[in-house]
């Protein structure tokens, strides 16, 4: 039976999660008899061999579809989220958790999920010192297929009309650099624009007459991932890249597939063909290494659930274009705005400091680690436009380099835990893009990373950055308030 299959076991998971969150949580159906929608993603990891031994455990689920605009960056002072869509959201969800079970291994706990190093040299400064155990493997589950390239042609056949939108801004003629050749420049890259360009880098949708964002589309994101690995920075500087620290599989319905546009956009033979077979080892004390540890580029596998399966399964999901002669009264709907974000309690059964989120019934069984409704990049309540740390998410940039930072001391503090330089380059750091430009240490694992993203972003062409977030210190997280009354 269907039901029976992996992917389908992950996308019933998912949804017993999701469908146990509050009502505030999710898209609202109104007296009028409209509705809104909203992509959900949730993250899954399976533990053991085989399917007499595995184990599935739903560690993130989050919900979003919105992204803050290329004028409000410099104003989010590590506060905001930049990017709520779903998958996105479900990847630093992902790393959170992760932190909190790095946290539990170097305070002396034990983790299902993470380990120590077992071919390490703390002592002559090898670090990561931790890595994921060898028998798991994430997934990632989304309920819609991911936005831009992947995406392409299941937008144009969902138009009316495929000619792609008119924009005032020309596209440029092509150039003799191959790297830019016939690609938009930034004025023109929007969202669903220009159907006949194939292969390249867009920024997220938007209306045509909506500011337009630099946040990237998330098939060019999670195509990045299949070189950079899930890990994001402040995870990587704690686990060791691993094969198995890349996703195995995205799954999807099976009516959001187009297999040429994910053949396309992730896979070996598509845009990132230049990067088949290519490694960036880390460098270690040891003459020969062959631990596995290193990026490399791992394409993950498209899975499919039968269309039937999640029809049953998620009524927020966004509607199908309805044929010319349909009749016009089926209910209006329009995209959420609400984000929700969930992730599961740590094995050790201790969260992460400076955050203590709000009671919740365990979801099928799991208790909360982080639970958070998120509106325009902040905290539900909160404003996005004059950001405070009140409402800054746990997931966002200052929370992050927060919990590192302190999950850091804690492994420095411990017995057996090396990396006193990268720890002061850390601590040191005055502001956010002095910790994100850490000097190379000890072991390299941050040069190599850095070396890999470089060549993945050229490769796929068109990568302009989402800048002027970065010129701010930890202290943002200090509360203004809090602070006058402690004087």
């Amino acid at each position: 039976m269907d039901s029976d299959t992996l992917p389908s076991r992950i996308a019933t998971l998912v949804h017993e999660h999701f469908d146990a969150l509050p009502a505030r949580s999710k898209p609202t159906i109104h007296p009028d008899g409209s509705r809104e929608w909203i992509p959900m993603t949730g993250i899954v990891v399976v533990k053991g061999e085989n399917t007499l031994s595995e184990k599935l455990t739903c560690v993130a689920v989050t919900t979003g579809a919105k992204c803050v605009s290329a004028s409000q960056i410099p104003q989010c002072r590590g506060l905001v989220l930049h990017d709520c869509h779903a998958e996105i959201l479900a990847i630093r969800a992902f790393n959170y958790w992760l932190l909190s079970e790095c946290r539990g291994v170097l305070g002396q706990q034990s983790s299902p999920y993470v380990r120590c190093r077992q071919h390490n040299d703390n002592e002559n400064g090898d670090w990561p010192p931790l890595e994921l155990h060898p028998d798991i493997k994430i997934y990632m589950y989304c309920t819609c297929a991911p936005c831009g390239d992947a995406s392409m042609e299941l937008c144009m056949a969902a138009q009316e009309d495929p000619t792609p939108w008119e924009l005032p801004s020309p596209v440029p003629a092509a150039s003799n650099n191959t790297d830019t050749e016939n690609i938009p420049n930034e004025a023109t890259l929007i969202g669903r624009a220009h159907f006949q360009l194939l292969g390249v880098v867009r920024r997220k949708p938007a209306r045509t007459d909506a500011e337009s964002t630099r946040s990237k589309s998330c098939s060019d994101k999670l195509a990045l991932r299949q070189v950079s690995s899930l890990l994001c920075q402040e995870t990587s500087l704690l686990i060791a890249p691993t094969a198995n620290a890349y996703l195995a599989g995205v799954i999807l319905p099976e009516e959001e597939i187009s297999r040429v546009a994910c053949e396309r956009a992730f896979g070996a033979d598509g845009r990132m063909e230049a990067l088949r077979g290519r490694g960036w080892p880390i460098a270690t004390h040891r003459e020969e290494d062959s631990s596995g540890y290193g990026y490399r580029f791992l394409p993950f596998q498209i899975l499919s659930i039968p269309s039937g399966q999640i029809d049953r399964l998620y009524p927020f999901r966004k509607p199908p274009p309805c044929p010319s002669d349909d009749k016009p009264s089926k209910p209006k709907t329009k995209p959420g705005n609400v984000s929700a974000i969930w992730t599961i309690a740590p094995s050790h059964a201790s969260p992460l400091p400076d955050h203590n989120p709000k009671s919740l019934p365990k979801l099928r069984g799991s208790n909360t680690g982080l639970y958070e409704t998120v509106i325009n990049g902040v905290k539900q309540g909160n404003r996005a436009l004059a950001p405070l740390a009140r409402g800054a998410s746990a997931l966002c940039r200052a929370r992050l380099w927060g919990v590192v930072r302190d999950v850091l001391v804690l492994g420095r503090n411990g017995d057996g835990y090396g990396g006193g330089a990268l720890w002061r380059d850390v601590l040191a750091a005055a502001t956010y893009d002095e910790f994100k430009s850490v000097p190379e240490y000890i072991g390299g694992a941050l040069k190599a990373r850095g070396q890999a993203i470089k060549d993945a972003r050229k490769v796929l062409k068109g990568w302009v950055p989402n800048s002027g977030d970065e010129e701010w210190g930890i202290d943002v997280l200090i509360d203004p308030k809090k602070q006058k009354c402690s004087h």
